[in-house]
């Protein structure tokens, strides 16, 4: 681990630090929503250690607590975290070759943690930013999870202070740079379109899933520029 922090420059550390520490305010929001919303104080800290997952965290508890059916809440959950099988191909290398380092490694794929390695373009680069991010996030967002649901108990509203903005906030500063890239806003614009068009008449929960056709409309897109180009 300590190789693993030397290997890091300062302006990426800063990052990652950044990172964790809003995603650890995301954790406080979870907790306490979970709470609030009647769930028991031990489901939303057990969640946060077994799944580790938060946009398949904040869905399960949205969607139960709204009424829906728990099969539902969990398999939306699989279904959004389908994404982490491409993930795995993407950022298969840094995760080592023992099993027990990949089990491990796989525990912390999370949207950050490969964010972060794929914006590194050497190895040793991209394993320290993947490890340092994914363990950084696992404490910051259990140690929020825990404090947030404490103070669940004690907030009897929790609309009131706009936690349930925390997690789309921080899912937004993480796609913003990429919008950078002319290719990539296309598909982020029909996932919005298609997404806020389905809210008012779908469960919580699905316009996100139908938001990816986004990425299946840019990859349409993208085809024609690659055989172009071949």
């Amino acid at each position: 681990m300590r190789s693993i922090w030397r290997t890091l420059d300062r302006g990426l550390a800063r990052d990652i630090g950044l990172v964790c520490l809003a995603d650890c305010l995301v954790g406080v929001s979870y907790g306490a929503i979970a709470v609030s919303s009647g769930f028991p104080l031990w489901l939303p800290m057990l969640m946060s250690l077994l799944v580790f997952a938060g946009a398949s965290q904040f869905m399960f508890i949205g969607i139960v607590a709204a009424g829906g059916n728990p099969f539902a809440a969990v398999l939306a959950g699989l279904l959004a975290n389908a994404r982490h099988l491409p993930f795995g191909f993407a950022i298969g290398d840094v995760l080592g070759e023992r099993w027990a380092a990949r089990l491990a490694g796989s525990h912390l794929m999370i949207d950050e943690s490969v964010a972060f390695a794929l914006a590194q373009r050497e190895a040793g680069g991209r394993r320290a930013a993947y490890w340092a991010c994914g363990t950084g996030l696992f404490v910051c967002w259990n140690l929020g999870v825990v404090a947030g649901a404490f103070a669940g108990t004690a907030i009897s509203d929790t609309d009131v202070f706009g936690l349930d903005a925390a997690f789309p906030a921080v899912l937004l500063a993480l796609v913003l740079p990429s919008l950078r890239d002319r290719a990539a806003r296309l598909p982020v614009l029909v996932g919005v379109v298609v997404a806020l068009a389905a809210t008012p008449f779908l469960p919580a929960g699905l316009p996100v899933l139908l938001a990816l056709a986004g990425v299946v409309v840019g990859a349409l897109a993208k085809e024609p520029e690659l055989q172009e180009a071949s």
